[in-house]
């Protein structure tokens, strides 16, 4: 059962209002190079027909996604979509204008706020609201706003309010703190960063939830006020907004919230025109898929009655009471039926993958365009909610204590007679259509002789045909990027983040020094140094012993417990330059042997030159 291809509806929504756009519609930094290029997917316009190599449904998603420019949604509500990866929305005040979500980066902001002003005049920004901690919704914030040494029409950037959810500092600052390399390698596969852009079809046709990922920079404004409790309210240069907290849906901190003059609904990221991510490709925690669908219902009680209006931060708006309330009953249905079938099913004794092989969604949601897996999976998620309450074992001893990928492939190849015999037999499946089978027994081969020629060509060919066929962006992008590696050869791996964030707070940039810590050579170490931050006036204790590196804070150094081996001071700032390794401490120094400090360093991969050098203190 599938939705209907002659339902125009998604058309005539994400094309209402618009006003006008760039064109071209090419970002630029500072220094010229492009960080967004929208006309890179002119192709999915001009050439309407769905090509062999793309899946249909993708296609026409693909072709929603990519419409760009400013649209005007009510009298005083305009979006900008296309922009970005996600859409900046705007509310008009009395005085100025409150800003949503401001994108990923800068320069795609400010080209968007300056877009929205040439149609509507230079209008202050008034108001700042951050709806989750995900960077596509606060990273362009330095875009709009204004200089911080400046007044823009009357308004300082000091009285600018800028609202976000409980938490959304931390968690905007920690989703990637402890994993960033690891995110960073998964995500330039999810959403097929290295891909091709063109009308041959065999390339890159979006993400699922936007067109892709602008690269410029980004920043962290942090909020001034902070969204406790739903039904909290604010008035905002004249404009009355009512908040709704959904904790733990698509993000750990994250609101939804409602303009009752515009009688408007602005769902953050809880209700798109795609089933969502409880587990994302990139890796993440694994989402509460049961609380998604009760804010869901929440939302539907509390605004569903009473709004004209559905925006989000990504695709286009709902419009009307009764597409409103069945976009969020539907979505409250997609997400609460595939929670409760997957623990069902777990309950009856089957796993993740097994659970994600036979569950299918009921007619009424097959049906439904919203609720097609463009940027989530139902086999995904499936395979998350299993493992947010399971965990990575299925139950099976076998599996148990298996062989790494590595040494289990060696074993497949020798029991099936070698490698080039491993790709006859794959051959056999791909030409029966099986390309699953067909892609783990050349995954083995590969992994087992990574220099074989026809077997990487082979599993490079069958990544391809599946991604063609994938539905969903993200799994296409995953496999046709998987692909390019094998034809290709990058080079491997990526060298992990050495700079500490000025953004972060100090415990942050102690908890990412504790997991770039090398164990095994910090086993013999053992530091104890105290470091003051002075203008926090707080005292933080770092402990290397065993291979840990742990720490504790105190208001006052003697709290601490027995003298360290090294004491320091400084401002937040002064430390962080020294943390990195590249900055000098003069009047900061207080006693003891600053040797802890350069094995310190070094164990954590800071210290980017020699050990011995004094000059960085």
């Amino acid at each position: 059962m599938e939705p209907s291809f002659t339902d125009t509806a998604d058309f005539e929504n994400a094309a209402r209002g618009f006003l006008s756009t760039l064109t071209p519609c090419i970002i630029r930094n500072a220094n010229g190079q492009i960080v967004w290029n929208a006309d890179d997917y002119n192709f999915l316009e001009s050439s309407p027909r769905c090509p062999p190599t793309v899946n249909p449904k993708l296609w026409r998603h693909s072709q929603l996604t990519s419409k760009h420019g400013l649209f005007q949604v009510t009298e005083t509500t305009y979006q900008v979509r296309g922009f970005d990866l996600s859409n900046l929305t705007i509310v008009e005040g009395t005085h100025g204008i409150l800003v949503i979500d401001p994108l990923v980066s800068i320069e795609c902001a400010a080209a968007a706020l300056a877009l929205y002003r040439s149609h509507r005049g230079p209008r202050p920004v008034t108001g700042l609201v951050y709806s989750h901690s995900h960077v596509d919704h606060y990273g362009g914030a330095e875009g709009v706003l204004p200089p911080s040494t400046s007044t823009e029409e009357g308004c300082r950037r000091d009285d600018i309010p800028i609202l976000a959810p409980e938490g959304f500092l931390e968690d905007a600052a920690s989703e990637n703190i402890y994993l960033g390399p690891a995110m960073r390698r998964r995500a330039a596969y999810m959403y097929g960063t290295r891909l091709p852009r063109n009308a041959t079809g065999k390339g890159h046709v979006g993400c699922g939830i936007g067109m892709a990922v602008s690269t410029g920079s980004s920043s962290l404004v942090p909020p001034t006020e902070c969204i406790r409790r739903t039904g909290e309210e604010r008035v905002i240069d004249g404009i009355r907004v009512v908040f709704q907290m959904v904790p733990g849906a698509e993000a750990p901190s994250e609101m939804n919230f409602y303009f009752p003059r515009e009688r408007v609904v602005y769902i953050a990221e809880c209700a798109t025109h795609t089933l969502h991510n409880v587990i994302t490709l990139r890796g993440a925690v694994v989402r509460d898929a049961k609380a998604w669908a009760r804010y869901l219902d929440e939302a539907l009680v509390m605004f569903g009655g009473r709004s004209d209006v559905l925006l989000a931060g990504h695709h286009w708006p709902t419009w009307g009471q009764e597409g409103i309330q069945r976009l969020l009953g539907e979505q409250r249905d997609l997400y609460g039926f595939m929670h409760d079938q997957a623990v069902r099913m777990m309950n009856l004794g089957l796993n993740g993958a097994e659970i994600a092989e036979v569950l299918t969604l009921p007619p009424g949601l097959q049906r439904a365009w919203h609720a097609q897996g463009f940027y989530g999976s139902l086999s995904h998620n499936i395979k998350g909610i299993y493992q947010r309450y399971m965990g990575w074992f299925d139950g099976d001893p076998a599996r148990l204590w298996e062989h790494p990928a590595g040494e289990s492939a060696k074993r497949y190849v020798d029991c099936l007679g070698g490698v080039d015999e491993v790709v006859r037999k794959a051959r056999g499946y791909i030409e029966d259509g099986d390309m699953r089978f067909a892609a783990t027994l050349l995954n083995h081969a590969v992994t087992a002789r990574p220099q074989h020629e026809a077997a990487r060509e082979a599993l490079a060919g069958v990544y391809s045909e599946m991604g063609f066929g994938a539905e969903n962006a993200t799994w296409r992008n995953f496999y046709l990027s998987g692909a390019m590696d094998l034809r290709h050869r990058p080079k491997q791996g990526m060298a992990a983040e050495y700079r500490l964030r000025a953004t972060d707070s100090f415990e942050q940039w102690l908890g990412v020094m504790s997991v770039r810590l090398n164990g095994l050579q910090a086993a013999g170490e053992s530091i104890v140094i105290d470091i003051r931050v002075t203008d926090e006036d707080r005292w933080w204790r770092v402990i290397v012993s065993n291979g840990a590196l742990t720490y504790r804070s105190a208001s006052s150094q003697w709290e601490l417990g027995e003298p360290a081996g090294l004491c320091f001071a400084g401002t937040k700032s002064q430390l962080h330059g020294v943390l990195n390794g590249d900055a000098q401490l003069k009047e900061s120094a207080r006693s003891g042997d600053w040797n802890l400090l350069f094995s310190l360093l070094r164990l954590t991969g800071m210290n980017r030159t020699s050990n011995t050098e004094s000059s960085h203190l």
